[in-house]
C-alpha cells in the first residue's frame, strides 16, 4: 500500500492539506470571487453593465475555481484536475455560506481517489472522470451541508462574540488572523472557509494590515522600496525565514495587531460586509480595502448605510496604513536599542 500511494504521488501530511491545498483555495477565490465582486463594483459604480455581467460570472465560478486550484496544489492528473469542476460546483452550493470549507474537504478526498485510479485501466478516460466525479459529488450531497453548516456556526460564534466583546475578540482576532497571514497557511482561506465578516472581519483586517504594512516599514532600511511594495502590497509572509532565524522580530506587528484590531472595533466600528475572503487579505493588492468599500456600497444598497461618512474613510486608513507604520517603526526601533533586532535581521533575499 505504500509503494502504491507513494507511485499515485498520495501524500497524507498536514502540510499538503492545511498549507498546500488551503494557501490553493484561497487563490481559487481570488480568482473568481474576488475579482468578480471587484469588477461587478467598478461596473455598479462607472454605470458600466457589461463589468457587472463580467463580475457575476466570475463569482459563480468561484466553486469549480477553488476546487481546481486544489486540485493542482494536489499535483492532480489532467483528467482529476478537470473532473474537479463538477465537484467544486456541487459542493460549493450544498455547502451554503460555508461553501469554502465543504469545498476544501471534498476536493481533497475526491482528488485523491482520482488520482488512485488515474491510468490503473485501459478505459482511463472514462474510469478516471468518474470516479472523481461520482465520489465527490457523492459526499456534497451527503457531507458538504453538515459541513458548511458547522462552518458557519464557528464563523457566527466569532461574529457574535466579536459584537459582545469588541475589545477583547477584537483583539484576539486581529492577532490571530494576523499571524495566519504571515504564516505558510492561508487566513484569505480561513476567513472565507468561516464566514468571517462585520465586526470581526474588520479585526481580521486590522491585524493583516499591522503585519503586512508593519513588516514593510520596520524593514525599509534594509529592503529599500522594493520590499516595501512586496511586503506592504504582497505578503508578510516574506518575512518567515528570518522569523525562523529570530522570532523576536515578529513581536512588534504582533503588538500593534493588538492595538488597531480593538481599535478597528470600538473607535472606527471597522466593518467587513464585502466578501469574507477579502477580510484575510489585508492590504494585499488592496484587497481588503476593497472589500471594506464594497461592504459600505452593499450596505448602503440595503438600506443598513445612509452614505459613506468621513470617519469611514479615516478608520480605514488609520487601521490599514497610518497606524501599523507608526507603530511598528516605533515599537520596532525599541528592539534594535534593545539590541533584541540587529542590522540586517529583517533582510529579504
Amino acid at each position: 500500500m505504500k509503494k502504491f500511494l507513494q507511485r499515485k504521488n498520495i501524500i497524507f501530511s498536514a502540510k499538503r492539506y492545511g498549507i498546500d491545498a488551503l494557501g490553493a483555495m484561497a487563490q481559487g477565490l481570488f480568482a473568481s470571487l474576488l475579482i468578480g465582486t471587484i469588477l461587478s463594483t467598478l461596473g455598479t459604480q462607472l454605470q458600466i453593465s457589461i463589468l457587472v455581467q463580467v463580475g457575476d460570472y466570475a463569482k459563480e465560478a468561484s466553486g469549480p475555481a477553488m476546487a481546481v486550484a486544489i486540485g493542482y496544489a494536489l499535483q492532480c492528473p489532467p483528467l482529476v484536475l478537470f473532473s474537479l469542476v463538477a465537484v467544486g460546483g456541487a459542493a460549493n452550493t450544498l455547502g451554503g455560506a460555508g461553501g469554502p470549507l465543504a469545498v476544501l474537504v471534498v476536493a481533497i478526498v475526491a482528488s485523491e481517489l482520482g488520482k488512485a485510479v488515474s491510468k490503473e485501466t485501459k478505459v482511463d478516460i472514462l474510469v478516471t472522470p468518474l470516479v472523481t466525479i461520482l465520489s465527490g459529488v457523492l459526499l456534497s450531497i451527503f457531507c458538504a451541508p453538515a459541513i458548511g453548516e458547522a462552518a458557519s456556526f464557528v464563523g457566527e460564534i466569532i461574529m457574535w462574540a466579536t459584537n459582545l466583546q469588541p475589545f477583547v475578540m477584537g483583539m484576539v482576532v486581529s492577532v490571530v488572523v494576523g499571524i495566519a497571514l504571515t504564516l505558510p497557511i492561508s487566513s484569505a482561506a480561513i476567513c472565507a472557509a468561516l464566514g468571517l465578516t462585520g465586526l470581526a472581519g474588520g479585526a481580521a483586517v486590522a491585524g493583516c494590515c499591522a503585519q503586512m504594512v508593519g513588516f514593510a516599514v520596520m524593514s525599509f532600511k534594509e529592503n529599500g522600496i522594493g520590499g516595501l511594495v512586496s511586503q506592504g502590497l504582497g505578503t508578510s509572509m516574506l518575512q518567515m525565514g528570518n522569523i525562523v532565524k529570530n522570532p523576536k522580530i515578529w513581536i512588534p506587528p504582533i503588538l500593534v495587531s493588538a492595538i488597531t484590531g480593538p481599535l478597528a472595533t470600538c473607535i472606527f466600528q471597522l466593518e467587513m460586509n464585502g466578501a469574507a475572503v477579502s477580510s484575510g487579505m489585508g492590504t494585499c493588492g488592496l484587497v481588503g480595502q476593497i472589500g471594506v468599500y464594497t461592504g459600505w456600497l452593499s450596505d448602503i444598497e440595503a438600506g443598513i448605510k445612509t452614505s459613506i461618512l468621513p470617519m469611514d474613510w479615516i478608520g480605514l486608513l488609520l487601521i490599514s496604513f497610518v497606524l501599523p507604520a507608526i507603530l511598528t517603526w516605533a515599537i520596532g526601533q525599541l528592539f534594535y536599542k534593545k539590541g533584541w533586532i540587529k542590522e540586517n535581521d529583517l533582510k529579504l533575499d
